[in-house]
């Protein structure tokens, strides 16, 4: 059963990371009718938003593209940032989507923020915590590693609503905008919503990850 589990938990991210891959690298091929590259679409976006303080820059790797909201920058991959393509559009459209959020101040995100700090240092110490209750065979230390782990699981939760809102406001501002011709607009979902169900994965991922520690620990506690 342990096994059956550990294999579950890494398939659904892998293939959900697949999906994206597969999505992006399909629509990275198709060029948008607009010819306008994604550094122009973000830029469009932000401005009909009275978002023009905000930067556009380029970085460098594939799919690193997000929005820093302590430095008020959408940062765009390359192939983003130059791309005339449907999966360009897409991406720069949704990182700006956060921007937009950030300016409205869209309550889970600012939620995310705050409790980031303190869910990165409960997840960077849970396994060890746990480690040495194993160690120790300290019940209540493995149980406070495992809680520790939840931290992360809390987080991946409160981070869906964002995902999917930014994509949201993304699919409505092309139309909008006329950035994307209606026949397009069916390529922009895809690649979203394949970009969304990774968070969804994530989230299942972790959730069975916490009962997987359960499961061990309660067939060992004797």
């Amino acid at each position: 059963m342990d096994l059956l589990l550990l294999l579950v938990i890494l398939i659904i991210p892998a293939v959900a990371q697949w999906g994206v891959y597969k999505s992006y690298n399909t629509y990275k091929q198709v060029k948008n009718s607009k010819g306008i590259s994604g550094f122009e679409v973000a830029r469009k976006i932000l401005d009909a938003n009275g978002l023009e303080k905000v930067h556009v820059v380029e970085v460098n790797g594939n799919l690193t593209d997000h929005y820093d909201p302590s430095r008020k920058v959408v940062r765009l991959s390359s192939d983003v940032f130059h791309g005339e393509t449907i999966a360009a559009v897409s991406i720069a459209a949704h990182e700006v989507g956060h921007a937009l959020q950030d300016k409205d101040g869209y309550l889970y995100m600012r939620f995310r923020s705050l409790i980031f700090p303190v869910v990165n240092v409960a997840t960077g110490v849970s396994y060890y915590i746990i480690l040495l209750g194993i160690l120790l065979q300290a019940f209540d230390m493995i149980m406070l590693g495992i809680a520790l782990t939840g931290c992360g699981l809390i987080f991946q939760l409160v981070t869906l609503p964002v995902e999917f809102n930014a994509s949201n406001r993304a699919k409505k501002l092309l139309t909008k905008m006329n950035l994307v011709s209606a026949g397009e607009a069916e390529g922009v979902r895809s690649m979203l919503g394949a970009a969304a169900m990774t968070y969804v994965a994530g989230v299942i991922a972790s959730a069975l990850q916490i009962l997987r520690l359960l499961m061990v620990y309660g067939g060992n506690r004797d």
